[in-house]
Order: C-alpha cells, then structure tokens, then sequence
C-alpha cells in the first residue's frame, strides 16, 4: 500500500501574517512538520501542496513541491477542497493529512496512528487530546449528571481533534467525503504535542516552550 503525507501549505494568513515561514527553534514554522513526517516509517512521499513556489526554500530535504491552485489560497475556500484537488492529482492507498500548526507532533505519534490504519484494524486515524473534566455545551453539562456529580478521574473523557494530522484510506475521502472513518483510531496527544498555532499568542507560547524543552538545540 502507497502511503503519501499531504501538507497544506499557504504562505500567507489572516490572523498571523507569514504564519508558516515564522521563525521556530531555528527554522521556518512549516519546517518542523515536514521534517518530522520524512522520518515516519510507513509513509512513502511526502507533499508540501502550495501555489508558491517560494515555499521550497523553507523545507528539508526530501519534501516534494506540488503547485496547486491560487484559488484554492481564498479565504472562503474550504480545506476539504485543497484535500480533494490534491488526491485527484496525487494517487495513494493511505494519506496522511498534517497541519503545519502543530510543530511539536512526535514521530512516534505519528506511526502509531499510521501503523493502526496500515494493518486494516482502523480505517482512519486522529490526533486528539484527552479533556477529563466537567464540560458544558448549549447550556447543558455533556458527560456528566447534575444530580450525581462522579470523581473527575471517574469521568468519560472528551476527546477534542488537535488537527495535527488525520490518517485515512482513500475511499474514506473519495467516497464518504470524510477525513475521519468509520472505526477511527485515537492518537492520544498532550502537553507541546497537542499545541496548535493558529494565532500571535499561540506563536509566542510555542516558542517559550521550545526554549523551555531545548527544541532546537540539540
């Protein structure tokens, strides 16, 4: 089974300007996932898919360029259909969809996603984090009762999406146009792992904590 890494990439954004090419523990932002994913065992290729050439000089070694689309940069325009224009240009069994917003996503993490897929025991996969506290959504507590609060670590956890990567055979997408399966896998992330940067205080956050682990020095 063919197994290519799809990496979204623009290199401009509303909320933090230049947010991909931000300078993070000694490289551009859309560096570090990139450099993490051509360590996977398991995936074959790995895309950085941007309408700008310019974006080349920002990845590792061994990422290949796919130039999509300049409409596909529109604001309007959703990630559903950056995923679908490059699964019609780029053929695989297995894709592994990741943000570049997630920096900090563990190899490990990763390949035991992919691992879960790859064997058919789960047609897709996910990283999330655990929440494992009282939640509320509409007004109304959602995993626990009023009348009979339980022990925290006695609670049915939440799992929010990081979207730091999404693993999926291809007809999940091409038929069921979805990301996520059926008989999805968990891939439990937390602490740095699970940080995403979507704006400015994110970015300074992400750097004191690579400071903070030594990312970048090693």
């Amino acid at each position: 089974m063919k197994t290519v890494a799809l990496v979204p990439v623009k290199l401009n954004s509303q909320r933090l300007p230049h947010k991909n090419i931000l300078p993070i523990a000694g490289h551009p932002l859309c560096w570090h996932l990139c450099n993490t994913l051509l360590q996977v065992r398991g995936i074959d290729e790995v895309y950085v898919y941007c309408s700008d050439e310019e974006v080349t000089k920002y990845l590792p070694e061994g990422v290949s360029f796919k130039q999509r689309e300049k409409w596909l940069d529109g604001d309007a325009v959703k990630g559903f259909d950056i995923y679908r224009s490059f699964i019609n240009e780029v053929n695989a069994d297995v894709y592994v969809l990741a943000h570049t917003t997630s920096p900090f996503i563990k190899i490990s993490s990763v390949e035991t996603a992919l691992a879960h897929v790859l064997s058919d025991e789960n047609d897709s996969a996910f990283s999330a984090e655990r929440i494992q506290t009282f939640a509320w959504y509409q007004g109304k507590p959602i995993n626990y009762d009023l009348n009979d609060v339980p022990r925290t670590q006695d609670m049915e956890p939440i799992w929010v999406e990081t979207s730091a990567f999404f693993v999926f055979k291809k007809e999940i997408f091409t038929v069921h146009n979805r990301r996520i399966g059926f008989k999805p896998y968990i891939q439990e992330v937390s602490g740095i792992e699970a940080l995403d940067i979507d704006e400015k205080k994110d970015y300074d956050l992400a750097c004191k904590l690579a400071e903070a682990e030594g990312i970048g020095n090693e």
